[in-house]
């Protein structure tokens, strides 16, 4: 299932297909994750909000930023009956092959120090931490990852 840009009727369905998503983290983090409470008519309307649906139903959302510094994945969620199903690597690999479309060299992220699982997702996707912040009260982890190739390298000449 491809993902395809939000329409603005779907606003109300991406709000309660995210705060389902990251619902499981609001123990952990003593708080409501910032997604939660996103202005999701605002993302449509910026072309910021991709989702992927099935009869319907939203399954997955996407929402990526152009920065100066690369492609921001501000958000990606899965539907709790959709997840394990491999549904957020896709969305994460469609956010690379968007960033590499825009001509950005660089993906980039931030979660909260508390969602060690999706750090560790993150981290088998290719993504490395650069720095960990305070922002907006929420102990956060951002995490970065180079599209550019690897320069090939010459094979190194035989000793004798």
């Amino acid at each position: 299932m491809a993902p395809r840009r939000a329409r603005p009727d779907e606003a109300a369905a991406l709000r309660d297909l995210v705060r389902a998503s990251y619902a499981a983290w609001v123990p952990a983090i003593g708080r409501e994750p910032a997604p939660m409470n996103d202005d999701f008519a605002a993302r449509i309307a910026a072309d910021q909000a991709w989702v992927v649906d099935r009869d319907g139903a939203l399954l997955g959302a996407l929402v990526i930023e152009d920065t100066p510094t690369g492609l921001l994945v501000d958000n990606v969620a899965v539907s709790p009956a959709a997840q394990g199903t491999g549904l957020g690597r896709a969305l994460m690999d469609f956010a690379e092959a968007e960033a590499a479309r825009r001509g950005h060299r660089r993906v980039w992220l931030y979660t909260h120090e508390k969602m060690v699982r999706n750090i560790a997702l993150y981290e088998r996707l290719g993504f490395a931490e650069t720095h960990r912040a305070e922002q907006s009260g929420f102990a956060r982890v951002f995490m970065a990852k180079d599209l550019t190739p690897a320069p090939l390298n010459p094979p190194s000449p035989r000793s004798p």
